[in-house]
């Protein structure tokens, strides 16, 4: 659905997932999960990414992960379009059981206008390995992972090259560079055509 763009923010989105569900396999469910959000209330989605593959993160032994990224226009509230998203989880067959664990769809709201916002106490960037337990608290933005995830960082790199992380001021390019080798080679294209963008 279209947004007002007199008062519209931008919102960069990672999506992923490792299990089958209603949708279909992961790649179909994240196909379809691009879809969904052009389809949320007062929201367009703008950019979206092709789909890579990424060896699990997080230390749980489980399937490769397919990923993406979308870069919506919205006039919700992040909170509002957080609870949206969590939707979309659950009509995909999300089953929030073991942070870490396989699902069929994980939707992360990287960042939304720029904005700085964390529960008290959790400092600068938080730890990446306890962030569920802050968003528990309270919503984080940007989201405290994306530094540390090439799964985040290479679609980010096609949807919003330019786009710069609100606290370490730098680019997908740049952060990704920061990671070692073999944590970057961890992630790669899927062997299909990218989605169709829509501007």
């Amino acid at each position: 659905m279209a947004a007002d763009n007199r008062t519209a923010k931008t919102a960069l989105l990672a999506l992923g997932g490792n299990l089958p569900g209603p949708w279909g396999t992961p790649a179909e469910t994240l196909r379809h999960a691009l879809r969904a959000l052009d389809d949320l209330p007062r929201t367009r989605l703008l950019r979206a990414s092709g789909l890579w593959r990424s060896a699990p993160f997080g230390g749980v032994p489980q399937p490769a992960y397919i990923n993406a990224a979308a870069l919506l226009q919205t006039t919700l509230p992040p909170h509002a379009l957080l609870r949206h998203l969590h939707s979309l989880e659950r009509a995909a067959g999300r089953r929030r059981a073991t942070p870490w664990g396989a699902r069929t769809l994980d939707i992360d709201l990287l960042d939304f206008a720029g904005k700085a916002t964390r529960p008290a106490g959790m400092g600068r960037l938080g730890e990446s390995r306890t962030h569920h337990r802050w968003q528990k608290r309270g919503l984080i933005l940007p989201h405290p992972g994306i530094h540390q995830r090439p799964f985040v960082l290479l679609p980010l790199m096609e949807i919003a090259p330019g786009w710069r992380h609100p606290t370490l001021a730098t680019t997908p390019r740049a952060l990704l560079h920061r990671l070692p080798p073999r944590t970057r080679a961890s992630c790669r294209p899927l062997a299909q055509p990218s989605l169709s963008t829509t501007t």
